[in-house]
């Protein structure tokens, strides 16, 4: 791929120059409506959210903007816009129109549904997580026009806008599953994601997979005299505390038989990658509200928390809770685990390797319930890849020549069922960074970012073609 021209460079950034005030009138007004998916009584403005952002689509050039419905949940946006080369690839932007709860008590400075700009910031509920980083593609894509000249994008571009991923994405693989010969894509492009900070851009290339589960312990038929019948009956709740702390080996590796089966190890050239990011590791552990690191031995923090997979307790119970003692052996106890996965791993092998362990650890009249929620898969896109190549020279170009460095994410998300059910490679395109306050009080998003975000849209639309083709 040849460097994107500086005359294409300039006409970029003049039109996204010309339009910002329009642009973020519109963001404003799609920000005023409370899409707030968790809460039954916001139902109708969500689906308004989903109304607002087709015809949105629409006026900026979309020959399709289709609001699609769930069974039984909150509607998504499908948008297209063919182009007029047969043979350009296809190309899917993913975001979601929901989101969080918010409230002026929470802390907010001022309504979080009314937005406010202030030193260069837009504050408002979804400023950043996820509605400004869907709407700057609508810039996006019509700076790419101005500059190529042409009439349509260089890719056949569409967009697929959830409702409901702050309420977990319950329909979203039904919908996709459902949907996929419309979505059907040589690339999946997700903007939800973030950089590393202000000053150092960067392109996500995974996220870990998640998988949960509830156990619960069964010992006597009724909490009994622990006088009587302590030391010569199993009990529940320390078959649940040994369970626990049978998990990790000394070195803090996760002891469950098979876990590790098919884990894709960090390359070299990836750990060194990582390291090259400007990690502070004290001021993270201030963030994480925590005195000490630990995790596996041999790896550092950030491959623990990107590029590991991981095996947390969060949460244990079993017997008497309330004040002074009660000398019994409780009738019960129970666990909740959850499994951080990495690209390699999958759920239901994970799931049975779970059910398996904790089978054959627990002691002889323990009897055992295991009930696992809805699982999600891990992705991750190979540093090598000319797509991520493609997005890489975008972001650089955006940002002045810029080196662009390359992180992970290790919370989980409906990117991997996209790249699951469609069978697409997925990239990352975000421009929000950590001050924003995603689902906190006063979230915002930097507005010189979000311009940024439109004009590297506008360059990967050029840069895609020849690096999928």
């Amino acid at each position: 791929m040849s460097p994107t021209p500086d005359s294409a460079v300039q006409t970029v950034r003049t039109y996204i120059s010309g339009h910002r005030d329009a642009f973020l009138d519109d963001l404003a007004q799609w920000l005023r409506i409370a899409s707030v998916s968790v809460q039954p009584e916001h139902a109708e403005h969500v689906r308004d959210s989903a109304r607002w952002l087709a015809g949105h689509l629409s006026a900026t050039g979309f020959p399709v903007a289709e609001v699609w419905e769930t069974d039984g949940g909150h509607p998504a946006v499908y948008a297209e816009w063919p182009s007029d080369d047969p043979d350009a690839p296809t190309v899917l932007v993913y975001g979601h129109h929901d989101v969080q709860p918010a409230a002026r008590e929470d802390g907010w400075h001022t309504d979080p549904f009314d937005p406010v700009t202030r030193d260069g910031r837009l504050y408002a509920r979804g400023a950043a997580d996820d509605k400004g980083q869907v709407l700057f593609h609508t810039l996006g894509v019509r700076a790419h026009l101005a500059a190529t000249g042409r009439t349509t994008p260089a890719v056949h571009l569409k967009l697929l806008v959830e409702g409901e991923e702050e309420a977990g994405s319950p329909h979203f693989r039904a919908l996709v599953e459902t949907r996929r010969d419309r979505l059907a894509a040589d690339a999946v492009i997700v903007s939800d994601t973030g950089m590393w900070s202000e000053t150092t851009p960067t392109v996500c290339t995974g996220m870990r997979g998640l998988a949960e589960c509830q156990i619960t312990l069964h010992g006597p038929g009724q909490d009994i005299h622990s006088g009587s019948f302590g030391g010569a009956v199993p009990n529940p709740a320390t078959a649940a505390a040994r369970l626990a702390a049978a998990l990790h080996d000394a070195h803090e590796r996760i002891t469950i038989p098979g876990f590790y089966d098919g884990v894709a190890e960090l390359t070299d050239d990836e750990r060194r990658l990582l390291a090259e990011l400007p990690f502070d590791e004290a001021a993270w552990l201030a963030s994480a509200h925590s005195r000490a690191t630990l995790g596996e031995h041999g790896h550092t923090t950030l491959e623990r928390i990107w590029a590991r997979p991981t095996a947390e307790v969060n949460g244990i119970a079993g017997g008497y809770q309330g004040p002074g003692g009660k000398t019994i052996i409780p009738s019960t106890a129970t666990l909740k685990l959850s499994f951080r996965l990495v690209a390699g791993q999958d759920p239901d092998t994970i799931e049975s390797a779970v059910r398996d362990w904790v089978a054959a650890t627990l002691p002889a009249g323990i009897r055992h319930e295991i009930t696992f929620s809805g699982a999600t898969r891990p992705c991750l896109t190979p540093l090598g890849h000319p797509a991520l190549t493609a997005v890489t020279r975008a972001m650089s170009t955006a940002f002045d020549g810029a080196t662009v460095r390359y992180t992970r994410e290790g919370g989980s998300g409906p990117a991997a069922d996209l790249q699951d059910v469609l069978a697409a490679p997925v990239l990352f395109l975000g421009i929000s960074v950590p001050s924003d306050g995603w689902h906190a009080p006063n979230e915002k998003i930097e507005l010189d970012l979000l311009l940024k975000g439109a004009e590297t849209a506008a360059h990967l639309w050029a840069e895609l073609p020849g690096a999928l083709r």
